[in-house]
């Protein structure tokens, strides 16, 4: 069973950085996008940020303050948060995509907390 794990949530003051990590399991081939959504209290879920062999490709509201990579280990990828303001507060989730089995897996979610 596919499993994907996040940390590096946390409370942080505006101005400030976070860098999360998602890393998976349960899987020996390499998936094809990785990203990550966020859902604020009380609003939709969106797209943070997705790498893939295309490239990268980031919401508008976090261009040039986070960037996002793969890690060092097979199917694991960071985001770096820079500058951290308090409209960026949300439960962040890692996803994984894969062409292979046709699914999209999903994180259980950490929360991101910018104080102002």
């Amino acid at each position: 069973q596919v499993q994907l794990v996040e940390s590096g949530g946390g409370l942080v003051q505006a101005g400030g950085s976070l860098r999360l990590s998602c890393g998976a399991s349960g899987i020996i081939f390499s998936f094809n996008a990785m990203g990550w959504y966020r859902q604020a209290l009380g609003k939709q879920r969106e797209l943070v940020a997705d790498i893939s062999a295309v490239g990268t490709k980031y919401a508008d509201s976090v261009k040039g303050r986070f960037t996002i990579s793969r890690g060092n280990a097979k199917n694991t990828v960071n985001l770096q948060m820079n500058s951290l303001e308090p409209e960026d507060t949300a439960v962040y989730y890692c996803y994984a995509a894969s062409q292979r089995t046709e699914t999209t897996y999903w994180g259980k979610g950490t929360l991101v907390t910018v104080s102002s």
